[in-house]
């Protein structure tokens, strides 16, 4: 079977959550048709349109209260983590740097351990050295003949 392309018309429904502009323009609307609809006198309809007035600037203050207290808290909540990462961070400097200060300290030992131990050992190779070149030279003196003993005619 084929699938076969229909020019027909569709529709596209889009979603979104109400906020207070919404509730204000369904306000405004409600009060205009109740206006339209509402079988008083000028008098009373003003009467009217002010209360309801004044009933909606106060539900938009509680509504603005109410938004304001919630980013207040959303804030302080923010706030107070990006506090403790911040002593976090802090406290993990302060331990890094300790173990640096440590390692470099045991470098510093470890070098200067080394250094003493190749002053000693050069300071024996020096005096093996001369150890051996004494002997080389109080051996000159003395001839020796092939088979090891000393000739008496020097």
């Amino acid at each position: 079977m084929r699938h076969q392309d229909h020019d027909e018309p569709y529709i596209v429904i889009e979603k979104h959550n109400g906020g207070v502009s919404d509730f204000l323009l369904g306000a405004l609307i409600g009060a205009g048709v109740a206006l339209l609809f509402a079988p008083r006198s000028g008098r009373e309809t003003r009467a009217d349109i002010s209360r309801r007035a004044r009933a909606a600037q106060d539900r938009v203050r509680d509504v603005a209260t109410g938004v304001t207290d919630q980013v207040v808290d959303t804030f302080e909540t923010a706030r107070t983590r990006i506090e403790e990462q911040i002593e976090s961070a802090r406290d993990a400097i302060v331990t890094k740097k300790e173990q640096v200060t440590r390692a470099m300290e045991a470098g510093r030992e470890a070098a200067q351990q080394a250094r003493t131990d190749l002053e000693r050992r050069l300071a024996e190779t020096k005096a093996a050295y001369n150890a051996g070149a004494d002997v080389a030279r109080s051996g000159r003196s003395v001839p020796v003949s092939a088979h090891g003993a000393e000739d008496a005619d020097t």
